[in-house]
């Protein structure tokens, strides 16, 4: 360097300069560009993007609904065979042992990364977490003081409730078609199951108390996995912790007394532990149909698991609900084709501006690459003017 100094002076240092410039540069784009292919993969752009890929309506709709079925007939043996009737004790035994899972997972790098704080405040997430503890809590309270047919009256009014929460929060609003469809849905329902329609006092209290928290529940799950990059995992493991503190606190207020004297053998721990990953199930399953779909489509599910579960009980087990409940079960399976017919018209125009996001997205990523490309090539041209000029020197000395 000193005989290139001594020849050409501050050139020499000028060219050397501008060459470790450029190198800079291009190592700066090659760093981004190495960046962008992991966060595909670790950040929560990028989980999102993999959970949509695989997750899609279908595939969630139907994973909630195959669980939900299971989830019936495993607290039908906690709660009649094992004769366990502690409804918030065994919420928080079934989102304890999820904690524990996602805790599992995480030890091993399998849990989605979550968004930067500052991109979803904490009050979101608190107030989700315990809208949650709540909605689940008071759903098994009502399920077990009040019949199938006035717990399922009751989760017909959730539909218009989330549809004026959302048009009050979000200015949402629902499409005439989509209304008269909801309302031949909710009018098959209560067909179908007013024949079990039994009244009680605190029952119905705890149904009516049930109804707003379920509908806020849904919506934020919903809201935050579409308008951000929380997937469901990602967002269970920061709400459960406040949902498990929020049962506790309910347990002792809301539960008969006895949890501690209850006979704790190995057979009724195996039956309670299978619940409880049911559960476990049940919310991945929910979240990530309510991730994929809306929250008004979730409560449509849960009608067409009741439907779909009485049609069912009448023509594999011989049960008779009556001709009055088999009829309502088939106009509100009507109602539920035609607003998903609906949905799925509507689909298209969303599709599309995914579509030319992502189309975007590439296009900016293809022109990063060639400017790197174009950096590449200007470096390797300084490189080898760079050597002529030293070899030069060589021979002339």
């Amino acid at each position: 360097m000193s005989v290139i100094d001594s020849l050409l002076g501050k050139n020499a240092r000028r060219f050397v300069k501008r060459k470790d410039s450029d190198a800079g540069e291009i190592g700066l784009s090659l760093e981004e560009l190495r960046s962008t292919l992991y966060n595909d993969f670790s950040s929560s752009e990028g989980a999102k993007r993999q959970q949509q890929r695989y997750c899609g309506p279908l595939v969630a709709m139907s994973f909630n609904f195959m669980v939900s079925v299971g989830i019936i007939m495993a607290n039908k043996m906690v709660m009649g065979k094992v004769g366990f009737s502690f409804p918030i004790a065994l919420s928080l035994i079934h989102y304890s042992i999820a904690w524990f899972l996602m805790a599992f997972f995480r030890l091993f790098s399998l849990l989605p990364v979550s968004p930067p704080s500052r991109s979803t405040p904490f009050s979101s997430l608190f107030l989700l977490g315990v809208v949650m503890s709540f909605s689940t809590g008071l759903a098994n309270i009502s399920l077990k003081h009040n019949s199938v047919g006035f717990y399922q009256m009751a989760k017909i009014s959730v539909t218009p409730t989330i549809a004026l929460v959302e048009f009050i929060l979000f200015s949402k609003k629902v499409t005439l078609n989509k209304v008269l469809a909801l309302a031949v849905v909710s009018i098959g329902v209560a067909v179908a199951t007013v024949s079990d329609l039994e009244f009680n006092l605190f029952g119905a209290c705890i149904a009516l108390a049930w109804i707003v928290p379920s509908a806020v529940n849904k919506i934020l799950w919903s809201n935050l996995q579409q308008t951000s990059n929380w997937t469901a995992f990602a967002l269970m493991w920061k709400t459960t912790p406040i949902t498990i503190f929020f049962f506790m606190a309910l347990m002792p207020l809301l539960d008969p007394p006895g949890f501690l004297s209850f006979d704790w053998n190995l057979n009724n721990s195996m039956a309670i532990l299978i619940s409880a990953l049911f559960g476990f199930l049940l919310q991945w399953s929910g979240a990530l149909a309510l991730g994929a779909t809306s929250a008004t489509s979730h409560v449509v599910l849960g009608q067409f698991k009741t439907c779909v579960i009485m049609l069912g009980g009448y023509a594999f087990f011989n049960s008779d609900p009556g001709i009055v409940s088999l009829c309502g079960a088939i106009v509100a399976l009507s109602g539920m084709t035609v607003y998903t017919f609906l949905n799925l018209r509507a689909s298209p125009d969303s599709s599309a501006a995914s579509t030319t996001k992502q189309l975007l997205k590439h296009a900016s990523f293809a022109k990063k690459a060639k400017t790197i490309t174009d950096g590449e090539k200007s470096d390797a041209k300084i490189v080898v003017d760079y050597s002529k000029m030293e070899l030069g020197v060589k021979e002339t000395a």
